[in-house]
């Protein structure tokens, strides 16, 4: 889709002002009831943006065959996780939905055929970083689903089809980890990273910051230390999602960068 026609789009759609992308490393789902360095970067990202109409997340932990979007008006709190504090399974987060924003969204991705999903509601990839956003659930949120099975280049290519919302006041919101491996997280030591989990968040910050989307796409060729970062897909594709997304004037700012648990990289930006 080219801008012309994003922005024809954007003018049926009711046009507003072009609103910021974000990607944010979720990490731990304690991060949603901590009051710890995360939540507060959210919150304060939160506060610097403007209002959004509505939100659209896509999270790493709503992969399906085939690509869906939330389209109830009250989607429930999906506790997706385990073995954690009952604190954390009490918290709901009541944001409406928008099922006409989902109908127009189905419409609009040319890339694929996106079914409307009665189901899903809100899982711990979004509302974990939301509620620290929005913490009075009184904006419309809305879900994307990753098909597992395409591509990295073809979900960064449908990415490009949602850029008429950002016109109409929804806040694109990519919801995962750049590095991400649970099976080599260091549990005696929080703030420890390894030497391949920092190679790859450097690398994949130079390759964000210089626009070299084409590597990040092609993130398997890059050896074993990308191997080890990103030994499956779900948590780095979402934030391939909001750099499709991003047009030639804008610029990102990083506002997150750490890594933790040996294996788990929070780094999160915003492009505006």
């Amino acid at each position: 889709m080219t801008l012309n026609e994003v922005n024809n789009m954007a003018d049926a759609l009711g046009s507003s002002q072009r609103m910021p992308l974000l990607f944010v490393g979720h990490g731990n789902p304690m991060n949603a009831i901590e009051d710890n360095e995360f939540a507060s970067g959210w919150r304060e990202a939160g506060k610097k943006l403007p209002r959004p109409k509505a939100i659209l997340c896509i999270s790493a932990h709503w992969e399906t065959r085939g690509t869906f979007v939330t389209a109830m008006e009250k989607p429930e709190t999906i506790h997706d996780f385990h073995g954690f504090p009952p604190e954390l399974f009490a918290v709901r987060y009541p944001a409406p939905g928008n099922p006409a924003l989902a109908q127009q969204t189905k419409e609009m991705v040319k890339q694929a055929i996106v079914e409307l999903d009665s189901n899903w509601g809100l899982d711990h990839g979004c509302w974990s970083v939301v509620r620290r956003m929005y913490p009075d659930a009184d904006v419309p949120v809305l879900q994307l689903s990753l098909d597992r099975y395409q591509t990295p280049g073809w979900h960064y290519n449908l990415a490009k089809d949602l850029a008429p919302l950002r016109r109409k006041g929804v806040l694109i919101i990519g919801s995962g980890n750049m590095v991400h491996n649970l099976r080599m997280i260091n549990w005696q030591n929080p703030d420890s990273a390894y030497d391949w989990a920092q190679e790859m968040n450097a690398r994949f910050k130079e390759y964000i910051l210089n626009d070299n989307h084409k590597d990040l796409i092609n993130y398997p060729s890059l050896g074993k230390a990308a191997a080890l970062s990103v030994p499956t897909p779900e948590h780095f594709l979402p934030m391939l999602y909001v750099l499709g997304l991003k047009e030639n004037n804008e610029s990102i700012t990083i506002f997150i960068d750490k890594t933790v648990m040996g294996s788990i990289s929070m780094t999160s930006f915003k492009i505006a």
